[in-house]
């Protein structure tokens, strides 16, 4: 039988996420769920582009939805604040629901925000289900790629991770997270704000020492511009010589006040490559690259590949790190 899925946002990830649940196999999508008032009540089909309509139109009004709808799991692709998504969460839980969800302080939230996670964990132990937040990065990247890379180690040091993203390609949304086409001074005074650079790296950081068994003191997470050299233009942002066309981000984990873990991301418009490399430093030493995670499609794929883990985790408040190795599922028993 095809797990059953409600979709909730339909933003640019929702959409990839509500796309592949229809047309793979395994999977069938049984209502979606936004509040923007010019997607509710469209069939699903014409909004996604699909040939032909599917019977399905949006709602907007989720507690309704969750109580007319027989579903098996809720994916939730709406924000990348925790707090921001409690309500909903509460709602979809009381509906005894398992959460697979793209938002990225979700994805592991034990450090920096512990009262939210307790009380996410209690509230998932209570109704018997899972959530789960994961994605590309955070969720795969840079946190599950080295932690299952450490497998092979008799003992583990140290660990860096590098993530160079072309931006070019990657949403609208993404893009102005970034920062591509700011002014330097707008840039720097947008980040003190906290409201531009990836959402998630101290997420990773934390969920990586937590594999390792690493108790961390402190994580730091410095954003700088990418400043242009050049003119440079996706389909949607043009970045002029001397603007910002995206972001250089280090984030550090350390333990007893030793840099344990190192994560560096570049993602920016006209980068050479797509590129991840990890580095595990002890014994042995490992390095891995990988090149080619688009991270839209990534983000999708890595979510709706967690939904059959995430209806047989034990319940509460789980991680990539819980779960049973995600892998792609083509719909088999």
């Amino acid at each position: 039988m095809a797990v059953r899925v409600i979709q909730v946002g339909l933003g640019p990830i929702g959409e990839r996420v509500l796309c592949q649940v229809i047309e793979r196999q395994g999977f069938e999508a049984v209502a979606a769920v936004d509040v923007d008032p010019e997607k509710v009540g469209r069939d699903v089909g014409e909004l996604l582009g699909l040939e032909g309509g599917r019977g399905l139109a949006v709602q907007g009004d989720l507690a309704a939805t969750l109580a007319s709808t027989a579903a098996d799991v809720v994916a939730l692709c709406t924000t990348s604040s925790l707090g921001s998504i409690m309500s909903d969460m509460e709602t979809i839980l009381g509906a005894r629901l398992p959460v697979v969800s793209t938002t990225e302080t979700l994805s592991y939230p034990h450090f920096a925000q512990p009262e939210l996670s307790r009380r996410l964990d209690e509230l998932a132990q209570i109704a018997g289900v899972a959530v789960v937040g994961t994605g590309v990065n955070p969720g795969f990247a840079m946190d599950t790629i080295p932690i299952v890379l450490t497998a092979a180690c008799r003992n583990v040091d140290s660990i860096e991770v590098d993530r160079l993203q072309d931006a070019s390609p990657r949403r609208l949304p993404f893009q102005q997270k970034i920062g591509a086409g700011l002014a330097e001074d707008l840039f720097r005074d947008m980040v003190s704000r906290g409201e531009l650079g990836h959402v998630g790296l101290g997420e990773s950081i934390a969920m990586v020492a937590a594999a390792m068994g690493w108790k961390l003191d402190r994580i730091t997470d410095i954003v700088e511009p990418k400043i242009a050299e050049e003119d440079v233009s996706s389909n949607d942002v043009l970045v002029k010589k001397g603007q910002a066309s995206g972001i250089i981000q280090d984030g550090t984990g350390y333990c007893d006040g030793e840099p344990l873990i190192k994560m560096h991301m570049e993602a920016y418009l006209g980068a050479p490559e797509t590129v991840d490399t990890v580095r595990v430093f002890g014994s042995p030493n490992l390095t891995s690259t990988i090149k080619g995670i688009e991270g839209d499609v990534a983000t999708a794929s890595v979510a709706v590949n967690a939904i059959p883990k995430a209806l047989v985790a034990k319940p509460g408040l789980r991680t990539m790190g819980d779960l049973p190795i995600v892998s792609w599922w083509g719909g088999g028993s």
